[in-house]
């Protein structure tokens, strides 16, 4: 019986290929332009170029196999999946989430997928929409025309006030100022830094952030619970179906919740936030979105139907994705011994696929280190865009957040003329990927 994960034409091989790492001259280089850029994402693209489509970087106690391509994707996202763990219990995401969507494995994902994914469905979209304008309209209406802002924290306001009203029926207005110091510490907590090398790093101010965010997330919790005991109906979102699902318990909805508005507001962030910056930074794209919105909505507030005709916008938001995927890296461990490509992966091993350096390989894209919009007239080959990867296990919030991108942007652009401040900004590896130092912005009303 052939192995799983196993590749036809190199199963039998007589020796395994040495995953290649890094000399220490590639690596000088590799620094020359990290530093350059500001940025490690591309010096992958240096090892990538020298080392091909699979590479080891060897650093203490931290040696994952870096893979790019779509061939490579495909077999990690699809023909091997099931020989792949997405948890590794000592990464601070997974001691964060616990079992929530993102990072459960086997049939704790499977049933809670299921159990969650109406809520996430195209078809429970349309009643979010106006949700969607409305919460983008309280954070615009607050800024004033003279004034600078930096439009991370921004759009991180508006994609919270979404994630909260429509998966949770909660008004977040009133607690952001609350909450927003815990929940920025709570996502340091889970970037990348120090644990790489020393798992145990103590995070004291990280364990108080925690705890606040868990009594808000337990308290909403516990008054739906009574909501529903003492009327006995529930609304109809994703908070109302987990509540009143059989066997939940309260850890298991936090731990949901939690994914929920860690995944699903953070991605969003960073993907507005770049779309801004864009925006701001090609103003011949600008003129062609105001055009669309323009003709498309007129002076009416956006709905699903007008969002059938941004055609521009959608080319403009899968341009930013692929330019500045919030989600640039996939991390997988392996279940038992594979081989793939001639190269031998044993279990516990960490691998990883470059979201970041596959959208910009030349193989797949023309120029790729060009903003084109217009590049996605043409389908892109399967597995060479992934920023909400894919196979089985793509990310249940995607067309949620496809949606809900193109519902703020509409807005914005339907309301305000934009003015970038400052050009000279750079990728900045959080949680997700973000464009520092910010995106200055002016915003005039139209």
């Amino acid at each position: 019986m052939q192995q799983p994960g196993l590749t036809k034409n190199k199963a039998h091989a007589a020796a395994h290929a040495k995953i290649p790492t890094p000399s220490g001259k590639l690596a000088l280089k590799a620094l020359q332009v990290m530093l350059r850029a500001r940025s490690p994402l591309p010096a992958l693209e240096v090892f990538h170029g020298e080392l091909g489509k699979v590479f080891r970087v060897n650093l203490p106690s931290f040696k994952p196999i870096m893979t790019a391509g779509a061939e490579w994707a495909r077999w990690l996202l699809v023909e091997a999946r099931e020989s792949f763990l997405w948890k590794a219990p000592k990464d601070p995401i997974a001691r964060l989430l616990r079992d929530g969507l993102l990072v459960a494995d086997g049939e704790t994902h499977d049933s809670m997928r299921r159990l969650m994914n109406p809520a996430l469905h195209r078809n429970a979209l349309i009643s979010y929409v106006e949700t969607m304008w409305r919460a983008t309209d309280r954070i615009a209406d607050q800024w004033q025309p003279e004034q600078a802002y930096d439009m991370l924290p921004e759009m991180r306001k508006i994609a919270l006030l979404i994630v909260m009203e429509t998966l949770f029926s909660v008004d977040f207005m009133p607690h952001i100022a609350h909450y927003w110091a815990p929940l920025l510490q709570t996502l340091r907590y889970i970037s990348p830094g120090i644990w790489i090398f020393w798992a145990d790093v103590p995070r004291p101010n990280y364990w108080r952030a925690l705890r606040r965010i868990d009594a808000y997330l337990h308290q909403i919790i516990h008054a739906r619970r009574a909501h529903l005991a003492q009327s006995g109906t529930q609304p109809n979102d994703l908070l109302g179906i987990l509540v009143s699902a059989e066997g939940v318990d309260d850890a298991m909805i936090r731990d949901q919740m939690l994914t929920m508005i860690i995944a699903g507001h953070d991605t969003s962030t960073g993907l507005l936030a770049w779309a801004m910056y864009l925006l701001g930074a090609h103003p011949e794209a600008a003129q062609r979105l105001r055009a669309e919105v323009d003709t498309a909505l007129g002076e009416a507030p956006p709905t699903m139907e007008h969002l059938a005709q941004l055609k521009y916008l959608d080319r403009f938001i899968d341009e930013t994705l692929r330019l500045y995927p919030p989600a640039h890296l996939g991390s997988r461990i392996a279940a038992q011994d594979l081989t793939h490509d001639g190269y031998l992966i044993r279990k516990g091993e960490r691998v990883t696929y470059s979201i970041y350096v596959t959208h910009r390989m030349a193989e797949y894209w023309q120029e790729p280190a060009e903003f084109y919009p217009d590049r996605f007239l043409e389908k892109p080959v399967p597995y060479s865009f992934l920023p909400f990867g894919g196979g089985p296990r793509n990310c249940i919030g995607a067309a949620f957040a496809q949606v809900e991108a193109k519902v703020i942007l509409a807005r914005l652009i339907q309301r305000f003329d934009f003015t970038l401040l400052k050009r000279d900004v750079h990728m900045h590896m959080a949680v997700t990927l973000e464009p520092r130092p910010g995106v200055f912005m002016r915003a005039r009303r139209r």
